[in-house]
């Protein structure tokens, strides 16, 4: 079955940096469109960056554009998320997901399977 596990959260300081990492399993994961979505504490879900299948087209929210990396290596079946320049604002757990369609331009849509979380906490 499919399994997502993400790792690489934890406890840094504003200004630093985390990468995150989510093992992928059970799917072709070279063949599917993969995203980064985060919940803040006491918030709702945030999406925050997709990647296309083979990796050429990137997609980020406004507010991490120019901190944040989206990448993947479809020989290790593992998406990657550089995080630089963190701010308190990005505290949240962070979830990678598999989306199940792609359109032309590598964008994905409908998640079909998400991974349980990493945290990630931004303080001083």
């Amino acid at each position: 079955q499919v399994q997502l596990v993400e790792s690489g959260g934890g406890l840094v300081q504003p200004g630093g940096s985390l990468r995150l990492s989510c093992a992928a399993s059970g799917f072709t994961f070279s063949n599917y469109p993969m995203t980064w979505v985060r919940q803040a504490p006491g918030k709702g879900l945030e999406w925050v960056s997709d990647i296309s299948s083979g990796g050429d087209n990137t997609y980020y929210t406004d507010s991490v554009k120019g901190r944040f990396t989206i990448s993947r290596d479809n020989a290790k079946n593992t998406l990657y998320l550089q995080m630089n320049s963190l701010k308190p604002e990005d505290t949240a757990l962070y979830y990678c997901a598999k989306f199940l369609y792609e359109n032309s331009k590598g964008r994905g849509w409908c998640m079909d399977n998400w991974g349980k979380g990493t945290l990630v906490t931004v303080s001083s």
